[in-house]
C-alpha cells in the first residue's frame, strides 16, 4: 500500500510540474496545438534571443538553426531589420574612419573584407535550401557559387568604394576554396567590386586548418609584409578573432550558418 501511495504521489508531482511549465520551447506539438498570440510572441522572443546570442558569440559551432526558428530567421534575413542592422554596422565603420586612422599614403594602409555575406549575399541560395534548418551541403553551395549569381550587399559595396577612394589597400580573405577563384572574381566584378589588392582563398595546404587559424595566418602574412590593418569586416567570428588583431573589427549579422 505504501509503495502504491508513493507511486501515486510521484505521478501527481510530475503532472503538477508539467502543468506549471505547460509548454517547452522545443515541443513542436505545443506550437501546433496552441496557435495563439501569446504562444507566437513567446516563440518570437525565444528565436530572437537565439539569434542575438549567435551574434554575441555565446552560441557557437551550431550546425543547423533550431527548427522552430527557421521561419523567424527567414523573415529576419529577407526583411527590413536585417538590412537596417547591416546598414547600422556600416555606419559605425564610417564613424570610426572619421578619426581612427593616420593614413600614411605609402601603400601600406590596409582593410580586410570577408566575401560571403559581407560583400556577396548567399541569401538567394538559402531561400531554396532551408534558411539554416538543413545541415550545410558544401557541394551544393559551391555549385551555386560557380553560377556567379550572388548579389552585392549594397551598404558594403559603398563602403568598399569609399575605402578604395581613400587610398586604403583592400584585401579579401575568404573561406572559399582556391578552386572557386575564377567564379569568385567573376561574381565580384559583376556585382560591382573592382580594384581590390588581393583575394586570398583556401588552398590545398589550408584544408586542415580551422577557419580562424587560416584567417589569422592570412593576416599575419600581410602584417609581416608591412601592412597596417586598420579594420576587418565580416559576418563570422572566425573572420575577426585571433592574432594579429586589427585596430577594429566589425561584424555583420548572419544567423543562418556558423564557420
Amino acid at each position: 500500500m505504501a509503495a502504491k501511495a508513493l507511486l501515486l504521489l510521484a505521478l501527481v508531482s510530475l503532472f503538477l510540474g508539467l502543468a506549471a511549465a505547460d509548454w517547452s520551447i522545443l515541443n513542436q506539438k505545443y506550437w501546433r496545438n496552441n496557435n495563439n498570440a501569446k504562444a507566437a510572441d513567446t516563440l518570437k522572443s525565444y528565436c530572437e534571443s537565439w539569434r542575438m546570442n549567435v551574434e554575441l558569440h555565446n552560441i557557437r559551432e551550431f550546425q543547423v538553426v533550431p527548427q522552430e526558428c527557421v521561419d523567424y530567421i527567414k523573415k529576419y534575413m529577407t526583411g527590413s531589420q536585417y538590412t537596417a542592422d547591416s546598414e547600422r554596422a556600416i555606419e559605425e565603420v564610417k564613424l570610426y574612419l572619421t578619426s581612427c586612422c593616420s593614413l600614411q599614403n605609402d601603400g601600406k594602409d590596409a582593410w580586410i573584407f570577408d566575401v560571403d555575406d559581407t560583400l556577396l549575399s548567399t541569401v538567394p541560395y538559402f531561400k531554396k535550401h532551408g534558411f539554416g534548418g538543413q545541415k550545410l551541403n558544401l557541394t551544393s553551395l559551391e555549385a551555386w557559387m560557380e553560377e556567379c549569381k550572388a548579389p552585392a550587399l549594397e551598404p558594403t559595396l559603398k563602403l568598399f568604394n569609399e575605402l578604395k577612394d581613400k587610398g586604403i589597400k583592400i584585401f579579401l580573405v575568404s573561406s572559399r576554396r582556391e578552386t572557386l577563384r575564377s567564379a569568385t572574381v567573376d561574381n565580384l566584378i559583376s556585382a560591382g567590386y573592382h580594384g581590390w589588392s588581393s583575394l586570398i582563398l583556401r588552398g590545398l595546404d589550408d584544408e586542415y586548418l580551422q577557419m580562424q587559424q587560416f584567417k589569422s595566418e592570412a593576416r599575419k602574412k600581410l602584417v609581416d609584409q608591412g601592412y597596417r590593418i586598420w579594420g576587418i569586416i565580416g559576418d563570422q567570428w572566425s573572420s575577426l578573432k585571433g592574432p594579429p588583431k586589427p585596430n577594429r573589427a566589425f561584424k555583420l549579422p548572419n544567423s543562418i550558418y556558423y564557420l
